[in-house]
C-alpha cells in the first residue's frame, strides 16, 4: 500500500471514529433531555394534582344561613349574632373569574356562613367599561335587585353565573332574565315588570361606582376579609376556609 493510500485510510478511520463519537454524544444528550423532560412532566403533574386537591370544591350543605337583601343592593348572609369575621365579596355577574370563584368557593362560603363561622356580604357591581359587556352586567345586576327574598336571591345569583354569556356578545337579555328567575323559584309578584323595565339599573350603577371608589376595587372578583384584600389564599376552597378560621382567632 502506497503512502497516499495509507494516508487516505487513516483519514477514513479518523472520520469514522469522529462520527461514532458524535453519535454517541448525541445519544447521551437525548437521554439527558428525555430524563429532564420526564422529571419536569412529573413535577408539573404533581403540581396539577396538588392544585386540584387544594382547589377541590366542598359539597354544599342544604342549609343556608339567613340571607337579607339590603336597601343599597348589597346582600348579607349570616347567622343571627355573627358579626365577625366579615367576608366582603365584590363580584360582577358578567365576570368569568367571578363565575369560577362562585363555582369553586361558593359552597365553602355558604357552609361556613351556615356554621356561624363568618358573616358574608355580597356586593354585585359592574366593573366593565366596554359597551356590550357593561350593558350585560347592568341588566343582570338590576334584575338581581328585583328579588327581595334572600333565599330566592341566592338561587337567582347562582343561576345568573350558571347562565353567564360570553363577554363578546349581547346576553342577559331581559326575557332570559325573567325566565331564569322563574326557574330559580323567584315569586315576587312584580318581578317580570321590574326586570323588563330595568327600574333598578341606575341604582345598580350608582352603587357600583360608589363601591369601586370607596372600597378601591380595581377588578372582580375582589375578596376582603375584615377589610383586608385576600390574595391567592382566597381563591381556593381550603385556602379561603383557613383564612377565615385564622381571622376568627
Amino acid at each position: 500500500m502506497g503512502k497516499a493510500a495509507r494516508d487516505q485510510s487513516a483519514r477514513d478511520r479518523i472520520k469514522a471514529q469522529r462520527e461514532a463519537e458524535r453519535k454517541q454524544e448525541q445519544r447521551k444528550r437525548m437521554v439527558t433531555i428525555t430524563t429532564v423532560a420526564v422529571v419536569a412532566l412529573a413535577a408539573v403533574g404533581a403540581g396539577w394534582w396538588y392544585s386540584a386537591q387544594r382547589g377541590k370544591s366542598e359539597e354544599a350543605t342544604t342549609a343556608l344561613a339567613p340571607i337579607t337583601v339590603q336597601g343599597d343592593g348589597s346582600v348579607v348572609m349570616a347567622k343571627a349574632g355573627v358579626e365577625k369575621p366579615v367576608l366582603d365579596i365584590y363580584e360582577d355577574f358578567q365576570c368569568p373569574f367571578c363565575k369560577q370563584l362562585d363555582e369553586s368557593n361558593g359552597p365553602t362560603i355558604k357552609n361556613m356562613a351556615a356554621a356561624g363561622q363568618v358573616k358574608v356580604v355580597y356586593h354585585p357591581i359592574t366593573i366593565f367599561p366596554e359597551s356590550v359587556t357593561r350593558s350585560n352586567s347592568v341588566r343582570a345586576g338590576a334584575a338581581a335587585r328585583c328579588v327581595p327574598d334572600g333565599k330566592q336571591w341566592m338561587a337567582y345569583h347562582d343561576k345568573l353565573f350558571e347562565e353567564q354569556p360570553s363577554e363578546t356578545v349581547e346576553g342577559f337579555k331581559t326575557g332570559e332574565l325573567v325566565e331564569w328567575g322563574k326557574e330559580a323559584g323567584v315569586t315576587a309578584p312584580n318581578f317580570e315588570q321590574c326586570v323588563t323595565s330595568q327600574q333598578h339599573a341606575k341604582a345598580h350603577t350608582d352603587y357600583a361606582a360608589a363601591q369601586i371608589e370607596s372600597a378601591k376595587i380595581e377588578g372582580t372578583p375582589t375578596l376582603k376579609l375584615n377589610g383586608t384584600v385576600l390574595g391567592d389564599e382566597g381563591f381556593s376552597p381550603s385556602g379561603l376556609r383557613q383564612a377565615i378560621l385564622d381571622a376568627a382567632k
